[in-house]
């Protein structure tokens, strides 16, 4: 007795879809179950709080007074939810107010993202305002860091 077998092809998907890099990470955040950020905005990281706006059913952000309260708001919520913390800071000197918060989380194995502002990429390495080498900072208590420089 033959089987006949049909081979089933799904159609091509040809519908894309062009959003700007904050849309993109909110949305990534949303897909990998965030709903709830902490942060402090500033010039560097506005584009992001820009986009947040549109996403106030779906994502609950807690403005905190200072980065620092930020990181271990969000360390709190990491240890008390189970779910990851999501912790937004500005370039410079916002983005160095979290190294202490991510030593703790990294000795105390808490898990954390955390998503800064930066200069422009055309003008890193010219100590523009608010510039710093936060990857480079941050290294010795993260397990992972990236910078994007390129979208």
């Amino acid at each position: 007795m033959e089987v006949a077998q049909e081979t089933l092809t799904a159609p091509a998907k040809t519908e894309t879809k062009e959003v700007s890099g904050s849309v993109a990470l909110l949305d990534a955040l949303i897909a990998e179950g965030t709903d709830t950020i902490f942060g402090y905005p500033g010039g560097a990281i506005m584009p992001i709080y820009d986009a947040l706006y549109d996403y106030n059913d779906k994502l609950n952000h807690v403005l905190v007074r200072h980065e620092q309260g930020g990181i271990h708001a969000g360390q709190g919520y990491a240890r008390t939810s189970g779910k990851v913390g999501v912790v937004f800071a500005t370039s410079g000197p916002g983005a160095t107010n979290l190294v202490t918060g991510l030593a703790d989380a990294q000795i105390d194995s808490t898990p954390l993202v955390c998503i800064t502002g930066q200069v422009f990429a055309h003008l890193l390495g010219t100590d523009a305002f608010q510039e710093t080498d936060v990857i480079n900072i941050t290294t010795p208590v993260t397990k992972w860091n990236y910078q994007v420089t390129d979208a």
